[in-house]
């Protein structure tokens, strides 16, 4: 067993790995017991049969990754992998447009140990069923629901926040019936949040930031993308939720390049055309990890035009040495 998966660690391949395990019952119950994780990414046509037919062999797998360049999976897939794998922590099930309600009630019963979910793309997922899942799968870390537009809506994000207490990553990338009323559940129901993406969710306002300011200190990536309605309040909220920590006391900056620096390290407000400079400087000059310059580039103004004027330390650093006279070393 332990050489079988030396070898089958070597070639890489989770096409090896599907061949090796039908070979004969040793070697199938060896990659059973000793694979944790798997993914069909590389099927291109009959995702669906295979997965049914490999559920029954692999319930120990821990990480699946199922996305697709062609829809293929079925809700049949989704339900074989609910009845066989209750470990399983990670599953990628992107692009999957054929999938119903079906397979979330599924996964609910089946897998209540997730902690991180891609169904960016399902398109016919509803609230009801995200709902559903979210009250069986409660250790949900990272939750990507880019597309899913009927599924992410504000009676979904209040579920999420009640429910997933734990959750540090989420994106609702053009979900366009998401409102201040979901982002402010959020920051108050999840704390430990790292990474949002609201990018093209049209509706919300600057209540929605000036809320994640206040209630998600651990924010290192926020997503505004064409959210027309955020305004200088909302940057000025979230240059000033660096001055005091969660338990008031006051939170040193540290250098950008220190591992332990704290705060936004990611922030996108392209085609927000309301914002003004100062506004947006003082979130710049607040939080060091933010970078205008070509090689860390991680403030994202573009489409905002009366913006180019705002830049990162790094190019008054840069401003000043090239003023400085020349040295001989």
């Amino acid at each position: 067993m332990e050489l079988l998966m030396r070898i089958i660690s070597v070639a890489g391949d989770d096409r090896m790995v599907i061949v090796a395990s039908g070979v004969c019952t040793g070697w199938r119950d060896a990659l059973g017991w000793g694979v944790n994780n798997l993914s069909l990414s590389w099927c291109q046509q009959n995702m669906n049969s295979l997965m049914i037919s490999l559920a029954h062999k692999f319930t120990k797998l821990q990480v699946l990754t199922l996305r697709q360049i062609k829809p293929q999976l079925e809700d049949s897939a989704v339900e074989a992998v609910a009845n066989y794998w209750y470990d399983l922590r990670e599953l990628d099930l992107s692009r999957s447009f054929r999938l119903s309600d079906r397979s979330l009630y599924a996964l609910a019963h089946g897998c209540p140990r997730l902690t991180r979910l891609n169904i960016s793309g399902c398109s016919s997922f509803s609230d009801s069923a995200l709902i559903y899942l979210t009250c069986h799968c409660k250790n949900l870390r990272c939750l990507n629901l880019c597309g899913c537009a009927k599924a992410a809506t504000d009676r979904a994000l209040q579920a999420i926040a009640h429910n997933c207490g734990q959750l540090q990553s989420l994106n609702l990338g053009w979900c366009e019936d998401v409102t201040d009323k979901g982002v402010t559940s959020l920051a108050s129901g999840c704390p430990d949040l790292r990474a949002l993406d609201l990018c093209g969710c049209v509706l919300i306002t600057d209540e929605s930031v000036v809320a994640l300011a206040s209630g998600c200190l651990h924010l290192r990536s926020l997503g505004l993308y064409y959210c027309q309605n955020i305004t200088d309040r909302a940057m000025y909220s979230l240059a000033n939720s660096r001055v005091m920590s969660k338990r008031g006391r006051w939170d040193t900056v540290r250098s950008s390049s220190s591992k332990d620096v704290h705060g936004l390290a990611n922030l996108n407000i392209s085609q927000c055309t309301a914002l003004t400079p100062p506004a947006v400087q003082a979130v710049c000059d607040s939080f060091p990890a933010l970078h205008t310059c070509p090689e860390r580039h991680s403030l994202i103004i573009s489409g905002c035009l009366s913006l180019t004027n705002v830049h990162c330390a790094c190019g008054l650093h840069r401003a000043g040495r090239a003023l400085q006279p020349n040295h001989a070393y």
